[in-house]
C-alpha cells in the first residue's frame, strides 16, 4: 500500500440546502472519503445561496449533523452583500469568498465590474477570494488582483489562453493561483456521447447539452494538451464535483456539471502509471498548495492508503454519490483507495465509510 496524506478538494458542490435529491453532506462526504479526500470546501450556490449569516448557519448546521470528513463552507459574493469590512466575524467562519463572474446557474452572478471592485475592497485581505471567471473575464479579475494587490484564486481553468495568461501574470508577480479539474484534463468536447434526447448530427456531443454539459465547457484536444504541458503553472487539482441525476442530465434543459470527488484520485494515478504525472505532484497540488492557499490546518493522524497497482473499471453503481452516474463510466483506471484514517480513526475501508455522519469537523472553528 502507498500511504498519502489526506487530500484536500477545494471545489465541491454538495447541493444542501435545496437539492438533496442530487447530493447532501452525508452522501457527498462519503464519496469524498472513498476518493481519499479528508477536507473539502463547499461552494455557496445552493438554494438558497449561502451569502449571509443566516444562510451560512443553515449550511453549517447541515454539515455539522451529516459530514463524515472535514470541511469548510464558502460565502457567495452577491450584488448587495459587499459590506464585509463591517462584519469580519462572518468571513472568518467561511472557507473564503466565491465570486461568480461568468455563466452560472444561480442567484450569485456579478455582471457589473463595479460590484467586483466592492468585494475586492471590502473582503478581508488575509482571506481567500475564488473567482469563477473564464477567458476575458478571467483576464479582468487578474487585473483586479493587480490593482488591489491582493491574491485571487481562479477556479477550474480549461483553456490554453487561460493557463498561458496565468503563467504570464505569475511571471509579473501578480498574486494569482489556479486549479484544474480532472474532467478538463482527461476529456475533450468530443469524448462524451450525447444524451438520448439531444443527439447531434455527427453522433458525438454538441458541446452544450445532456451528459456533455459542464461549466466551463469541455475544450479541445489542443487546450487539454497545453494544460498538461503547463502543470507547473497550475496550483491545485479540484473536482468541481457538481452532481445532478441522470434524469436531469438526459431531460429537457439539462443542468451543467459532473460528479467527480470519488474519481479524481484513480484518474490521477492512471496518469502516474502513464508517465504524465508524479506522486509528488499529486501531493503538491492536492495537499500542500491548497492548504497554503486557503490557510487550512494540518490534520493530525490522517492518511490515505492506496493500492497503486490495482486495475479496475469505474462504474457508477460502485460509487457513493447520490446522483448515480459518472462521465467516466467504464474507464480503466489504476489506484484504489483501500483505507482512510481521519484524525486517528479508521474512516473508510474497502468501499465502506466507517465513521458516522457528524464526525467531520469544520476546519474554520
Amino acid at each position: 500500500m502507498l500511504k498519502l496524506p489526506g487530500l484536500i478538494d477545494p471545489h465541491v458542490h454538495l447541493r444542501e440546502p435545496g437539492q438533496t435529491h442530487k447530493e447532501d453532506w452525508d452522501s457527498g462526504t462519503s464519496a469524498a472519503l472513498a476518493g481519499g479526500v479528508t477536507v473539502l470546501l463547499a461552494m455557496p450556490n445552493t438554494r438558497p445561496p449561502i451569502f449571509d449569516a443566516a444562510t451560512l448557519n443553515l449550511a453549517l448546521a447541515a454539515a455539522k449533523a451529516k459530514a463524515r470528513c472535514d470541511y469548510a463552507q464558502f460565502l457567495g459574493a452577491g450584488p448587495g452583500n459587499a459590506e464585509w469590512g463591517r462584519h469580519k466575524a462572518l468571513p472568518l467562519r467561511a472557507a473564503g469568498l466565491k465570486m461568480y463572474l461568468d455563466s452560472t446557474f444561480g442567484e450569485l452572478r456579478l455582471d457589473d465590474m463595479t460590484l467586483w471592485q466592492q468585494h475586492f475592497q471590502t473582503w478581508p485581505r488575509d482571506l481567500p477570494i475564488v473567482a469563477h471567471s473564464e477567458s476575458r473575464s478571467m483576464a479582468a479579475v487578474i487585473l483586479m488582483a493587480a490593482i488591489y494587490d491582493r491574491p485571487v484564486h481562479i477556479a477550474h481553468i480549461s483553456l490554453k489562453e487561460e493557463v498561458l495568461l496565468i503563467k504570464a501574470a505569475k511571471e509579473k508577480g501578480i498574486k494569482v493561483t489556479c486549479e484544474v479539474c480532472p474532467h478538463h484534463l482527461f476529456l475533450t468536447k468530443d469524448d462524451i456521447p450525447p444524451s438520448p434526447l439531444h443527439p447531434s448530427p455527427n453522433g458525438r456531443g454538441d458541446g452544450g447539452e445532456g451528459r456533455l454539459s459542464v461549466r466551463p465547457r469541455l475544450a479541445t484536444k489542443e487546450d487539454v494538451d497545453v494544460l498538461w504541458a503547463n502543470l507547473d503553472v497550475i496550483d491545485c487539482f479540484a473536482t468541481d464535483h457538481a452532481p445532478h441525476t441522470l434524469a436531469e442530465k438526459d431531460g429537457e434543459n439539462p443542468p451543467p456539471g459532473f460528479p467527480g470527488v470519488e474519481t479524481m484520485l484513480p484518474l490521477l494515478f492512471t496518469a502516474v502509471s502513464d508517465g504524465r504525472l508524479t506522486i509528488d505532484q499529486i501531493i503538491e497540488k492536492s495537499v500542500i498548495n491548497p492548504r497554503k492557499i486557503f490557510s487550512l490546518p494540518k490534520q493530525p493522524e490522517t492518511w490515505v492508503e492506496v493500492d497503486e497497482n490495482a486495475r479496475y473499471e469505474l462504474h457508477a453503481a460502485d460509487l457513493h454519490s447520490r446522483c448515480g452516474w459518472t462521465p467516466f463510466e467504464g474507464w480503466q483506471v489504476r489506484g484504489r483507495v483501500r483505507r482512510v484514517t481521519l484524525r486517528g480513526r479508521e474512516a473508510f475501508k474497502d468501499g465502506r465509510a466507517l465513521v458516522k455522519p457528524g464526525y467531520g469537523r469544520n476546519v474554520r472553528e
